[in-house]
């Protein structure tokens, strides 16, 4: 028997909205070259293949890799799960020969809950914020759906915040200047923690970079009926992600927010938050509802919506001028919220 769908704002969706939203040019010949078997959607029957596609396609570099001649200290651990669960492995890192405390980057890939790992997304991350900006980083490998579901793989995120805060010192990163980071599926999961921190006590960050970030599981937004297979990331694999990571909590009216953010009734008390996503995406009207929401609870939100962008812009096509655009926005964002007195300093 089905089970009962929560209505969201555009599920009447207009047959004008069903249409391809118009595209940057440049990206629109970078998503061009990709050819339409990338943009094949992923369904129930070809997930498996497309996983094991997808860990073909992006190798673990090794710690080794990772530290690049040098210029980066590496370390891989295991730390306990949360309540029980299996324990969790975090890769972190920093530029070497940084000395004192640094400020935390805690970053959750993307992949649609599905696929990714905390090791291929370190060598960009390292690259354009940790360098610059003089920062650690540590990436978290959670576990994948359909495998493990809901609520693992964000109680695992959430043993590993919790392990990194209190051995801070032990790590030379300061627990007072964390930002919870994630693009897509990492992104909704940097959510949640923000949701969770607040709701559990902590470690409280001081900030949450959101990209493109996975939040409704309703899928009934306008931007969410664009035609399949023009954004990378469409409705079909949307909710064939979602599936997996729910299995029978997929559509549940009471589903927790800790799950998919965009349930959540009460976004006051969180951490700054940057958002960002494409015009042209599937995810864009959720990510501005939810920066909305934060609005109206009176908190703050920096959203940028890029126009002509797809989901995934900057990785297809990190040259381009709108993928250096974004970086730069949210470098310039984790600056600020970085350097930011901490509340109740003294000053002017």
């Amino acid at each position: 028997m089905d089970r009962a769908r929560t209505p969201t704002p555009g599920s009447d969706v207009p047959i004008a909205a069903r249409t391809a939203p118009p595209l940057d040019p440049e990206l629109g010949l970078a998503l061009a070259a990709l050819g339409a078997a990338a943009r094949e959607p992923i369904t129930a029957d070809n997930l498996a293949e497309r996983q094991r596609l997808d860990a073909r396609a992006r190798p673990r570099p090794t710690a080794g890799d990772l530290a690049a001649g040098g210029r980066f200290e590496v370390r891989e651990l295991r730390v306990p799960g949360q309540s029980g669960g299996p324990d969790v492995t975090l890769v972190g890192a920093r530029p070497a020969g940084l000395a004192g405390p640094l400020p935390l980057l805690y970053y959750l890939h993307g992949g649609g809950m599905i696929m990714g790992n905390a090791w291929s997304v370190l060598p960009r991350v390292l690259r354009e914020w940790a360098l610059p900006l003089g920062l650690a980083v540590v990436s978290v490998e959670y576990p994948l759906a359909p495998r493990s579901r809901y609520p693992v793989p964000v109680e695992a995120c959430r043993a590993g915040l919790g392990w990194v805060a209190e051995h801070a010192d032990a790590l030379g990163v300061d627990a007072g200047r964390i930002v919870l980071a994630g693009k897509s599926a990492g992104g909704g999961l940097a959510a949640a923690l923000a949701l969770l921190a607040r709701d559990r006590g902590g470690p409280e960050p001081v900030g949450q970079l959101l990209l493109s970030p996975m939040l409704d599981d309703r899928d009934g937004t306008l931007s969410s009926h664009r035609p399949a297979g023009f954004d990378p990331w469409d409705r079909t694999s949307n909710s064939t992600a979602w599936q997996a990571l729910l299995g029978d909590l997929y559509g549940a009216v009471d589903l927790s927010p800790y799950a998919a953010p965009a349930r959540a009734t009460d976004l006051s008390g969180l951490p700054p938050a940057y958002l960002d996503v494409g015009s042209a995406e599937t995810l864009r009207d959720e990510v501005v509802a939810y920066a909305q929401g934060i609005w109206r609870a009176g908190g703050e939100a920096e959203l940028h919506v890029w126009p002509g962008a797809f989901h995934g812009f900057d990785t297809v096509a990190p040259r381009a001028a709108l993928s250096r655009e974004a970086l730069g926005a949210r470098t310039r964002w984790l600056r600020r919220v970085l350097t930011r007195p901490a509340p109740g300093a003294g000053g002017a």
